[in-house]
């Protein structure tokens, strides 16, 4: 049975959550293998709305196994939150996993975040605030605390006492802030230590035993190709991988185990933060866009964004990732439109580009070449089967999966979980 790799095919809410939540049922384990709670996944289940920020998507699938991995770092209190808010919708969390060497966001990070962002005004980088880039930071550094320092106050206080020796500098000289007391830290991380203890555990040792029992395991990446901290569009990207590669260092599984990596492509494009965005629509075209496909961040509500569908940025993400099947999403979103343009290339200073520039500055000058294809305006949320969809939907589909050079295996026409159609069997023997 395969390791399989979810990943984003674009900047994040392509709808992860929701391609997760569809093969949660097919799978044994949904594993987080990076990033925090500065991303969310939104999944629809019949009338129930849920908005996940820390937990694996699986977390909803009755009999999988849920778990964050190592290369997450997780702030305790928002943890603690969403577990209560799905226990108090009587959704069954105690099979939640956690590692034990996943690093924790502690307070002192998410101040360094806030105010680092404000200091650096029109040239911020458009972080959440969360601290998860701090946080990293200090892994890095090596001098980052984990789940496991939890359960040794003395190492934790040394820790915590190590780190504030510095940034408490930074605070009072550089930002003039007030210094955070050690207290307060060593109070807040040992607030759920206890509550957490149950799920700690050595999870790639877990998930490599699950493997060898043939059961199957969905590694589930949290932003996307273009935010990855190496392969994104540097600087403006999150700051850990968010790359099928960081499926195997973000939760200790090896390159050899991963059988496929399927792609969540948004039938448009959105972008949350700052940075170059080639499509980008400052007009009607792109208010419709964001009303139409309600594109507000699930973590901030920030508006997000909005421009047509980029394929050089689809053909960089399929030869990054390796992706094997491609999820388009919100196709639905398009209805009515009468042309639907696509960014098949870009011009750069008046030279014809087709792949993805690797010099930021020439990105950052890149102009959309645009294809433009026919529009549908029937309601598509019904539909089922590839040939109950409009011709013009389906060839709009089919230019996708031309450009990119990848297989289209599911289609989303609508939010809830059942409003897909599936072409191929992303898990199965059709997986092959």
């Amino acid at each position: 049975m395969p390791a399989i790799v979810l990943v984003g095919a674009q900047w994040g809410d392509e709808g992860k959550g929701k391609a997760t939540d569809l093969l949660g049922s097919s799978v044994d384990h949904v594993v987080k293998f990076n990033g925090g709670n500065n991303a969310g996944h939104t999944v629809v289940i019949g009338d129930q709305k849920y908005a996940l920020h820390l937990l694996p998507s699986g977390i909803l699938s009755p009999g999988c196994v849920p778990v964050i991995a190592n290369g997450v770092v997780i702030d305790l209190t928002v943890l603690i939150e969403e577990l209560d808010g799905l226990t108090e919708r009587g959704v069954d969390v105690s099979r939640l996993r956690i590692s034990s060497n996943a690093h924790v966001i502690p307070p002192y990070n998410r101040v360094l975040d806030r105010v680092t962002e404000r200091f650096l005004g029109k040239r911020r980088i458009g972080t959440t605030g969360r601290g998860i880039g701090p946080t990293y930071a200090d892994k890095m550094n090596r001098v980052g605390i984990r789940v496991q320092d939890l359960y040794d106050e003395s190492i934790l206080r040394q820790k915590v006492e190590g780190a504030l020796a510095t940034k408490n500098q930074m605070l009072l000289k550089v930002y003039n802030r007030r210094a955070v007391e050690v207290e307060e830290v060593m109070e807040e991380l040992l607030r759920h230590s206890e509550r957490i203890r149950p799920m700690v555990a050595d999870t790639a040792l877990e998930l490599n035993e699950a493997l060898d029992r043939g059961e199957t395991v969905l590694f589930e990446a949290g932003q996307a190709t273009l935010l990855d901290v190496d392969h994104g569009t540097y600087p403006f990207v999150t700051s850990s991988n968010a790359t099928s590669g960081g499926a195997c260092t973000g939760s200790g599984i090896a390159p050899t185990r991963i059988d496929r990596v399927i792609g969540i492509f948004k039938a448009y494009t959105t972008r949350v933060g700052e940075g170059p965005f080639p499509t980008e629509l400052h007009d009607e075209s792109g208010d419709f866009l964001r009303e139409a496909g309600h594109e507000f961040g699930t973590t901030t509500g920030r508006p997000r964004r909005c421009g047509w569908a980029d394929v050089v940025v689809g053909r960089y993400a399929q030869r990054i990732n390796g992706i094997t099947d491609m999820v388009i999403t919100k196709l639905d979103v398009l209805t009515g439109l009468e042309k639907i343009p696509v960014c098949v290339a870009y011009d750069v200073q008046g030279t014809r580009v087709d792949e993805m520039p690797a010099s930021q500055s020439d990105f950052h000058h890149a102009r959309p070449v645009y294809e433009e294809l026919d529009g549908w305006t029937e309601d598509i949320t019904g539909c089922r089967t590839f040939e109950q969809l409009p011709p013009n939907a389906q060839r709009y589909v089919r230019r996708l999966e031309e450009l990119m050079n990848t297989r289209v295996s599911v289609i989303g026409v609508g939010p809830d979980r059942e409003e897909s159609i599936v072409l191929h069997d992303m898990v199965g023997a059709d997986a092959a």
